[in-house]
């Protein structure tokens, strides 16, 4: 085992340098992952952009990447349920599990939560981690690197049509057809919709969106952008305060939204829609309990991931990653390789 490992490092906003740090060695209870693709987040791209999310702020270097996936090298002395040589998918956020939201299940909502990329915990963009072994989720070999590390933002999506509620007979409209949108549009399809709407301004999303599945695909800046049937359920994907309030005017009475898209902090709220309608209006943090679904809906084919790859890089190459998305308009999902 060697003494270091290679890391790309946030030093500030703009800047990512490729640093040697220690190398991991597992606590009783965890094993150490040797990562072989990690995907690219918005919210890594907002790090390195302005140096905080929220209350996040980046106080010193820290090192970007919480879609991860990889094999394990090394297990704890206490590990009796994973081995060396494991394939697995990591969940990057690891709660303390004692306090009153993780014994109720709701894990995501742990305020002493430890979440890869999130200050000042260092993520994944780095040759080897450690990590908790019950949040190293073994995959199978008919498995891509790519798709391990993309069950993360897969798991987004199950959780928000977990949240929705969204079953046999729903409408859905999802705004929004970056690569969240993309993975709600497929596990709604997945857990019965019958019909799903994507809208967005990019026509190569949409288009990406159409061969997934979606029923229709209306382009958001037409001002006639909805006809039809109303949805039963909005996913929210943008973070676009325009496309959150298009989106719930079109939401029939009773009709479910969730908030998933990463926006500014506050919103204007079309109030009397809401409460006309009586919709139901919720957010959405994370997820909990939401891998072995999104294994599932892989393995069996239903959501197909390796399509949003749009572009890999190697660890020296990270800055690149994060800035792909912006640099090209038909980027959907960037992955950094860190054994390259």
């Amino acid at each position: 085992m060697s003494a270091t490992v290679r890391a790309a490092v946030l030093v500030r906003p703009g800047a990512v340098v490729l640093a040697e740090r220690d190398a991991p060695r597992p606590t009783p209870s965890q094993v150490v992952v040797r990562v072989d693709a990690v995907g690219v987040c918005g919210s890594d791209t907002h790090y390195f952009d302005h140096g905080r999310i929220g209350r996040f702020v980046l106080a010193e270097p820290l090192i970007l990447g919480h879609e991860a996936a990889g094999v394990i090298v090394e297990v704890g002395s206490d590990v009796t349920t994973r081995h060396v040589g494991q394939r697995v998918s990591i969940e990057p956020g690891v709660p303390d599990m004692t306090c009153p939201q993780c014994l109720s299940g709701s894990y995501n909502l742990c305020p002493d939560m430890r979440f890869f990329a999130t200050p000042p915990i260092d993520g994944a963009f780095v040759e080897q981690v450690a990590v908790h072994a019950a949040f190293a989720h073994p995959v199978p070999d008919t498995m891509s690197d790519d798709a391990a590390a993309l069950l993360e933002p897969l798991s987004v999506g199950v959780w928000a049509c977990r949240k929705a509620g969204v079953g046999p007979g729903d409408r859905v409209l999802v705004t929004g057809a970056g690569a969240i949108g993309l993975v709600c549009l497929q596990t709604a399809l997945a857990f019965g919709a019958t019909a799903v709407t994507v809208s967005d301004v990019n026509a190569h999303r949409l288009e990406l969106a159409g061969a997934l599945g979606a029923s229709r695909v209306v382009d958001a800046a037409a001002p006639d952008a909805w006809s039809g049937a109303s949805p039963t359920v909005l996913l929210e994907c943008s973070g676009n305060a325009g496309a959150t309030g298009w989106g719930l005017r079109q939401l029939e009475p009773g009709g479910r939204a969730v908030l998933v898209g990463m926006g500014g902090d506050s919103l204007d709220l079309p109030l009397s829609v809401v409460q006309e309608r009586e919709l139901h209006v919720t957010g959405t943090f994370r997820y909990a309990n939401t891998w072995p679904t999104a294994i599932d809906l892989v393995t069996t084919g239903r959501v197909d991931l390796d399509r949003l790859v749009t572009a890999s890089f190697p660890l020296a190459e990270a800055a690149r990653a994060l800035t792909a998305a912006r640099d090209d308009a038909r980027s959907i999902k960037s992955v950094v390789r860190p054994q390259a």
